[in-house]
């Protein structure tokens, strides 16, 4: 008898990563599109719009960072309802950000969670500067930039000025994903291996969404990578 109950969890937990993996596959084929300058904006349709009244599943959460150059449903080319998403500069983490993470996991039964950074952010940019000044701004802005100061603290110099931005930047969105994994109410989801955490940045130039984690394990940043070719029109 304990086998057979502890056969159905296992499999749950298996086809859950499956999920994840497969919903990942879908952001990646957005994502191509959109840096092909081929959106395709599906499920945005009438019938889509009907079917989201009464009832939405989005089994995909992001927190992106506020920047208007950045926005996730455009980035990943998905329809209404089917990503739940919240932004806040620099990802930065606080109660409200954290509850509806959270929300997500337990309305929605998320899958896959994706903290998306990128490359240029204003945040970082002012964290930067408070490190080498040694001044915070005033305000509600000085909290959120010595959030992201924790981070650009532990972060080695680099050659450029412009490799130290790209690296707080990483570092940043890595450092996000993993307080999230941690974090209560949200750790149950991620040791169950119910749901992933997947740290990624956005690349102005190329239109496109590298998987810090997989850059990491293959020891790549994401480099050589063309730049899309606009299409004419």
């Amino acid at each position: 008898m304990a086998i057979v109950q502890n056969a159905a969890p296992r499999r749950a937990t298996i086809t859950q990563g499956h999920e994840a993996d497969r919903r990942r596959q879908r952001l990646d084929r957005g994502n191509a599109r959109w840096r092909s300058f081929a959106s395709a904006h599906p499920r945005q349709g009438s019938g889509r719009r009907r079917e989201l009244l009464e009832h939405q599943e989005p089994r995909v959460s992001v927190l992106s960072c506020a920047d208007s150059r950045v926005p996730p449903e455009l980035v990943f080319d998905q329809g209404l309802g089917d990503m739940f998403t919240t932004r806040s500069a620099g990802q930065v983490l606080d109660s409200s950000v954290l509850g509806t993470l959270v929300y997500g996991v337990d309305e929605f039964d998320t899958v896959l969670l994706v903290v998306l950074g990128h490359d240029s952010c204003g945040a970082v940019k002012a964290a930067i500067r408070a490190h080498r000044t040694g001044v915070l701004p005033p305000g509600h802005v000085g909290y959120l930039v010595g959030q992201v100061l924790d981070v650009v603290e532990t972060v080695p110099e680099q050659e450029t000025e412009k490799a130290f931005l790209d690296a707080c930047v990483r570092a940043n969105a890595r450092s996000v994903a993993e307080q999230i994994r941690e974090e209560p109410g949200l750790r149950e989801a991620v040791e169950a291996g119910t749901m992933k955490v997947e740290p990624a940045r956005y690349d102005l130039r190329r239109s496109r969404v590298e998987w810090l984690d997989d850059a990491s394990r293959s020891g790549r940043g994401g480099e050589g990578v063309p730049a899309p070719r606009a299409r004419g029109r």
